[in-house]
C-alpha cells in the first residue's frame, strides 16, 4: 500500500507556498530550478513514489546542502531576505532528494526543484510532513513508498 500525503494550495492554507511549489514541480517540471529539459520529478504516482530517508542523516544533510546551493545559484546569496527559506522537492527527508545523483549514478541529473518561499509556509509544510511520517508509521527505505497530492 502506498500512503498519500496531502497539501492544500487553497488561499490561507499554512502550507500554501509549499503546495504551489510541488504543484509546479509536477505540472511543469522543466520550468523549475535547477534547469533540466528532461526533468520528471517523482512523487505524484504510485509508479514513482517517494521513500523516507531517516537513518542516514549525512545524506539528509547533503540533500539540504545541495538544495541550498541551488537556491543561492539561481536567486543569489540573499535569497533568504524577507524571511524566505529554500524549499526543495522531493523532500530532503527522502531518498529521492536533491543529492540523489551523488548516491545513484543511474538517475537523471537535477531531477528536483528548489524555490525560495516564506519561512513560515516552509515550516508548516515540514510539520505536516513529519506528522504524516509518524501517523503512517513510514520506515526508512524502499519498503514504504508514498505519494503527494495537492488539493
Amino acid at each position: 500500500m502506498v500512503a498519500t500525503l496531502e497539501y492544500s494550495s487553497q488561499p490561507g492554507a499554512p502550507e500554501q507556498a509549499v503546495a504551489e511549489h510541488i504543484k509546479q514541480a509536477f505540472a511543469n517540471p522543466k520550468a523549475t530550478k535547477p534547469l533540466n529539459a528532461l526533468k520528471n520529478v517523482p512523487g505524484d504516482t504510485i509508479q514513482e513514489p517517494l521513500h523516507r530517508l531517516f537513518l542516514d542523516q549525512k545524506r539528509l544533510e547533503r540533500n539540504r546542502a545541495v538544495a541550498v546551493r541551488e537556491c543561492k545559484r539561481y536567486w543569489g546569496a540573499n535569497y533568504t531576505d524577507g524571511g524566505k527559506e529554500c524549499d526543495e522537492f522531493p523532500f530532503a527527508s527522502t531518498y529521492e532528494g536533491s543529492a540523489i545523483e551523488e548516491y545513484d549514478t543511474h538517475v537523471e541529473r537535477n531531477n528536483f526543484s528548489v524555490l525560495p518561499i516564506p519561512g513560515d509556509q516552509n515550516g508548516a509544510g515540514g510539520t505536516l510532513l513529519r506528522g504524516f511520517y509518524n501517523a503512517n508509521r513510514l520506515i526508512d527505505g524502499p519498503e514504504d513508498g508514498f505519494i503527494v497530492k495537492i488539493n
